[in-house]
C-alpha cells in the first residue's frame, strides 16, 4: 500500500515533509496538514490528538497573517470557541471556506452550540467513511486467517497470502 485514505501518494508526502533534528540527525516527519489527515480515522483516540495538534499550531502561530495557515485552521480547528474566535478575526477567509464546512457556517452565525454540533457530525461522518474504507480489507484478512488456519499455515504468512490473493484478483465471498 503506497497511500492511505485521504492522503497523497508517498512521494508527494515526502516532498511536503517537515524535519527535526534529534541528536545531530535530521529526521523527516509528516507535515502537520498530512498528519492531521492521517489521524482522521474511526479510532476515537485519534480525535483528541487532532484537536491538540491544531490548537498547538494555532497558539504558536496566532499572530500569523499567512492565508494558508488561516485556511488550515479554519478547515481543521476542532475547538468551538477557537473556531468562533478565528472566524471573527478572519471573516473574509471564513466566508470563502464556509460552503465546505458547516462548523464555519455556524461560527459565522455566532452560534456556539451549532458549531459543537457541526464538529460532532463532522467527526461521525469521517469515522463512518473510514469504516467503509477499511471494512472490505478487514473481511478479506478474516477470510484469509480462517483459510490459512484450515490449511495449517502460520499467522505470519497472512501478508503473503493477501498479496497472492490480490494478484489473482480473487476475492472471498
Amino acid at each position: 500500500m503506497s497511500s492511505l485514505r485521504g492522503l497523497l501518494e508517498f512521494e508527494d508526502l515526502w516532498q511536503r515533509r517537515t524535519s527535526i533534528e534529534v541528536a545531530g540527525e535530521e529526521i523527516g516527519l509528516l507535515s502537520l496538514q498530512d498528519l492531521v489527515s492521517a489521524k482522521k480515522t474511526q479510532r476515537s483516540k485519534d480525535w483528541p490528538m487532532i484537536q491538540r495538534l491544531v490548537e498547538q499550531h494555532y497558539f504558536t502561530n496566532i499572530e500569523s497573517k499567512n492565508p494558508a495557515r488561516i485556511a488550515f485552521w479554519l478547515r481543521e480547528l476542532r475547538t468551538p470557541q477557537l473556531l468562533l474566535d478565528l472566524v471573527e478575526l478572519h471573516p473574509a477567509a471564513a466566508q470563502l471556506l464556509a460552503p465546505s464546512r458547516s462548523a464555519i457556517q455556524a461560527a459565522l452565525n455566532n452560534d456556539l452550540p451549532a458549531i459543537s454540533h457541526a464538529l460532532e457530525q463532522e467527526e461521525k461522518e469521517v469515522k463512518y467513511q473510514d469504516h467503509l474504507y477499511w471494512e472490505p480489507l478487514k473481511r478479506e484478512l478474516e477470510y484469509l486467517s480462517v483459510k490459512s488456519a484450515k490449511e495449517g499455515k502460520q499467522t505470519h504468512e497472512l501478508p503473503s497470502l493477501l498479496i497472492e490473493t490480490r494478484n489473482r484478483r480473487t476475492l472471498p465471498t
